[in-house]
């Protein structure tokens, strides 16, 4: 490889290294063509982008990058994953497709500057989907919405239950 050619490609991870709310990296040693085709599909329908990297680039790329930390995890066959986007994207898909493929070796990764480990990119993977969690929050907010619309339509049943709630209150 060119020296200019590797110039630009620290450039482009060094890039993507600032630009990512998540950062996976994984040893993807095992998987043939079509499974890592298949991982590289989910991904890219996640809007996560994975990458094949040398370990010697990576490292420049967070040095310059300042995220050191990522050394540890550049030992091996290395791809990174980062997301821009989703910040639970990619941490759901690369651990849904190491469940069914055991060669797929989740290596570490970081979540906005901070280190992850293992257990919480699992973590991280098991939290819902962004559209679920919007539907859980706006049928809370509604909750209480509904609750006063039914006390404008039915303002006799409202003053029983708040004179209950009076009476019980002070124990009488």
């Amino acid at each position: 490889m060119a020296r200019r050619e590797k110039e630009l490609i620290v450039e482009e991870l060094t890039d993507k290294f600032n630009n990512a709310q998540t950062t996976i990296l994984t040893d993807y040693c095992g998987l043939d063509v079509a499974e890592v085709t298949e991982l590289r599909v989910q991904l890219r329908e996640a809007g996560v982008d994975y990458k094949v990297v040398k370990n010697t680039l990576a490292r420049l790329a967070a040095n310059n990058a300042g995220c050191e930390e990522v050394h540890e995890y550049l030992t091996g066959p290395t791809a990174i994953a980062f997301s821009e986007e989703d910040p639970v994207a990619p941490a759901k898909v690369l651990s849904e497709f190491a469940d069914d493929h055991e060669a797929l070796e989740i290596k570490g990764g970081f979540l906005e500057g901070e280190v992850l480990g293992l257990d919480q990119i699992e973590a991280l993977a098991d939290i819902p989907p962004r559209k679920t969690l919007l539907a859980q929050l706006l049928a809370n907010m509604k909750a209480p919405m509904r609750g006063l619309v039914n006390a404008l339509n039915d303002p006799m049943r409202s003053l029983v239950y708040a004179l209950n709630a009076i009476k019980d209150d002070k124990g009488e």
